[in-house]
């Protein structure tokens, strides 16, 4: 059923236009605080951590720096991995999951990888608790040139110099309750489309890459997290999502095609995670814990893969700047 949100805003069957994208922001309110719950942990982040701005957004009055966090002595000839969490920002726990990374696990892995994690891609969207950016754009469909979102132009300018030369990225995401009873009647309200009823799937499930499956990748996640929390399992119909199963919690997007930030680097190996922080079968810890599991299995698989083919230097050749 449409929200009283999507029924309020606009003329059903017109899509938004400038003054109804201007209304709907005017309710968005902020809910929690990017500086307190990213960049203050950043900044307290030791050596050999390198916290640095890669760009700053700016919504009216509100400034966000962009943050991104080098771990340890890039070098050439490591595999390079990107972490990204926070691209949808109300998706609590892909950020927090980056953030546990950065606490728990990345200090382990330097000098064996080339790390770059992105904590929170979208903070006007992480501090409203909201899908899309101040502009009603869904970032994740906004990774290509020219890019109608900020956030991801900012990502995108940072990853440019070594697109092709990370080995592996890793976008951490989750699907809520909120999907189906707020998000999906929205964008059906903006675009002036019908809203169609859906499912939200019961568990973590994974995105590899229609243009460039890796199912061994995939695989090697999948039985990690499965230690963590509960894999989504396809509907009747073999889905999840909408999208076929092609393995037990997997399917596939057109990564580049949809502007999906998992397509960003070009790695041979790209993966969007998606827990479900609303089921009865786990807890918020364990979705953060199932995405520092598949931080974790990226870096082991993409560090045996290394080892089983040695002459590939496949990793960034500098840091980035």
């Amino acid at each position: 059923m449409p929200t009283p949100f999507a029924d309020s805003i606009g003329t059903p069957g017109q899509p938004w236009g400038p003054a109804e994208i201007a209304r709907w922001r005017a309710r968005q309110v902020r809910q929690r605080s990017h500086a307190d719950d990213v960049l203050a942990p950043l900044a307290r982040l030791p050596a050999p951590f390198d916290a640095f701005r890669y760009g700053e957004l700016v919504v009216g009055d509100d400034r966000y720096p962009l943050m991104a966090v080098r771990v340890g002595t890039w070098q050439p000839g490591l595999p390079g991995v990107l972490v990204t969490g926070g691209v949808h920002g109300y998706e609590t726990s892909g950020v927090r999951g980056a953030l546990h990374v950065l606490d728990h696990q990345a200090e382990a892995w330097a000098g064996r990888v080339n790390l770059l994690v992105v904590p929170c891609v979208s903070p006007w969207g992480y501090e409203r608790i909201q899908r899309w950016n101040a502009d009603a754009v869904d970032p994740n469909r906004a990774f290509r040139e020219p890019s109608p979102a900020p956030e991801a132009a900012a990502l995108m300018r940072l990853v440019a110099p070594w697109r092709g030369q990370f080995s592996a990225h890793i976008d951490l995401h989750e699907t809520t309750d909120t999907d189906e009873s707020e998000f999906r009647p929205a964008l059906a309200a903006r675009d002036g489309q019908p809203f169609v009823p859906g499912s939200i799937p019961d568990g973590f499930y994974l995105v590899d890459d229609a243009a460039n499956p890796q199912p061994a990748f995939q695989q090697a996640i999948i039985e990690a997290v499965a230690q963590v929390t509960h894999i989504a399992p396809a509907d009747a119909r073999g889905e999840i999502i909408g999208s076929p199963a092609v393995a037990p919690g997997v399917i596939r997007y057109p990564f580049t095609a949809l502007g999906l930030c998992a397509g960003l680097t070009g790695a041979r190996y790209a993966t969007t995670t998606e827990v479900y922080p609303d089921s009865p079968r786990t807890t918020p810890e364990q979705c953060v814990a199932a995405q520092a599991a598949a931080v974790q299995a990226v870096l082991g698989f993409v560090v045996a893969d290394r080892l089983r083919q040695p002459g590939e230097a496949a990793g960034a050749a500098q840091a980035p700047t």
